[in-house]
């Protein structure tokens, strides 16, 4: 299904005005005239859609659209199908995603679940909690004693936010989220389920007493333009604050642990699992899965693939992997080496009717 149909609809828009939109050339001017009503995938787009093509793994998508123009780079323009008008475009994909930003805005940023505009008769604030004109607080939400949120700020259904909390302007607390000890800097977008601000994992371990639980006094500093994606968890931290630094993005279902320092502009893939006390630098990305152990640094720029285990320190601009993680072409090489022993072993005739 092509067409959205939880957002509001793009206007019909001639080509001609969508290259202007999107920087890009028109190959055929005389398709300046033919309207567009909407944004598809090669495989589901019709005469009426505007497409991109940005991946040789696509091409047989390609080669069989419907789609009435495509956003292609000029290395790839004599693979576009006849019928397909062609915007010529260095970056298809960021032209594609600029003119879906123009058409869907409403699609960037979560809103009110049930078109609220104001405070809900049934949430629950304390007297002492203040809030700027402009907050929207939807139904069941529970807001604590002096709380304070900036204007422009979404609080979702069923939200409950602790007592002392600081969110900043235009920002969004998605349904059902839970935020205690915390302070949220401007334009954080919090999607639902996240629970921020509870105590970290912390115990000394099989003592005379049992496991004896440290008290963890510390905080959770958001800063400003930081979104964080749904189930996620953000433990406190013990004596110092949990910090994510500005502009990080940060995917589904990550666990950031006590203590965790999060530079500026990092990338954060699904079901990271973050151990306390660690530093990570600035401009660092973690693929999907990455598991990084306590009380190490990863430095700026560093990159670590998906599902890898991180034991040791990675210097800045690293690009690590494997299990457990080393440098990439570290890894590669002991890979290519393991399989090259799987093959002699195969061809040696002593190894034959061997379990």
């Amino acid at each position: 299904m092509a067409q959205p149909t939880f957002f509001t609809k793009p206007p019909a828009t001639a080509l001609a005005d969508i290259a202007t939109l999107t920087k890009a050339l028109l190959v055929d001017p005389t398709r300046g005239d033919h309207v567009i009503t909407g944004l598809a995938s090669l495989d589901e787009a019709g005469p009426m859609h505007l497409a991109f093509f940005d991946n040789l793994k696509y091409a047989d998508q390609l080669k069989t659209t419907r789609a009435g123009a495509c956003l292609v780079n000029p290395r790839f323009e004599a693979q576009v199908p006849a019928h397909v008008a062609v915007l010529r475009a260095a970056q298809p994909f960021r032209a594609f995603v600029r003119i879906a930003r123009e058409w869907h805005g409403d699609a960037l940023r979560p809103q009110s679940w049930v078109g609220n505009d104001g405070i809900a008769p049934s949430a629950i604030i304390d007297p002492t909690a203040r809030l700027e004109d402009g907050v929207v607080v939807d139904p069941l939400a529970v807001i604590g004693a002096d709380v304070e949120i900036g204007s422009g700020t979404v609080v979702g259904v069923g939200a409950v936010i602790g007592p002392g909390v600081k969110i900043g302007r235009d920002c969004n607390v998605g349904a059902r989220t839970a935020i205690q000890c915390a302070l949220i800097g401007n334009n954080v977008l919090i999607h639902p389920g996240c629970s921020i601000g509870q105590d970290g994992y912390g115990f000394i371990f099989f003592g005379p007493e049992g496991h004896l639980k440290v008290p963890q006094t510390g905080r959770v500093l958001i800063q400003n333009n930081v979104e964080v994606g749904a189930g996620t968890t953000i433990d406190r931290g013990s004596l110092r604050d949990t910090v994510i630094g500005e502009g990080t993005k940060i995917d589904n279902q990550v666990q950031i642990g006590h203590n965790v320092t999060i530079g500026r502009n990092c990338l954060l893939a699904a079901q990271i699992g973050l151990a306390g006390s660690l530093t990570i630098g600035d401009n660092v990305a973690l693929g999907a899965k990455v598991g990084i152990n306590n009380h190490l640094k990863i430095g700026d720029g560093a990159q670590v693939t998906a599902m890898s285990g991180v034991k040791d320190d990675i210097p800045p601009n690293g690009r690590w992997g494997g299990f457990f993680a080393k440098p990439t072409k570290q890894w590669f090489k002991e890979i290519i080496a393991v399989e090259r022993l799987v093959r002699d072993s195969k061809a040696d005739p002593k190894d034959e009717g061997r379990e």
